[in-house]
């Protein structure tokens, strides 16, 4: 299994309206991405952060299917502009000493196929993650 987290802050300029929208694409996510098995998108307690959410994957390719989901997607789109913080990071109870590098290859991949994201990532003010996407020279 792997967990993969999420945890968030939003910029001060981020209306009530535009928070929701964002957890209610997170919550979407959970729903509609046959790969995920649970989810829980909330409050971050105990931290710097405002919001988390984890979702729950079974496999390398259940974490694929939901990387490249179209909810995903939409949730990059209208969700990382609005963050001032983000930390993503997977615990899983795999064997494979090799498993870090295969989630990172998974977002590598990701990022290589979308420039979009790519900048979406690069531009937010502080992320570290799985894998953040490889600067441009």
């Amino acid at each position: 299994m792997i967990y993969h987290h999420n945890r968030f802050a939003f910029k001060e300029t981020v209306t009530a309206e535009q928070r929701e929208e964002a957890l209610a694409s997170l919550r979407n996510q959970g729903e509609s991405i046959d790969a995920v098995v649970r989810y829980v998108v909330g409050r971050d307690v105990g931290g710097d952060f405002e919001y988390g959410a984890v979702f729950v994957l079974e496999d390398l390719d259940g974490y694929w299917e939901y990387l490249m989901a179209p909810s995903h997607a939409h949730t990059d789109r209208i969700g990382l502009p609005l963050l001032e913080t983000f930390v993503s990071y997977d615990t899983t109870d795999s064997d494979d000493p090799d498993i870090a590098r295969k989630i990172a290859e998974l977002h590598e991949r990701r990022y290589a196929g979308n420039p979009a994201l790519t900048k979406l990532v690069a531009d937010l003010p502080s992320y570290s993650g799985s894998a953040a996407p490889t600067p441009n020279p």
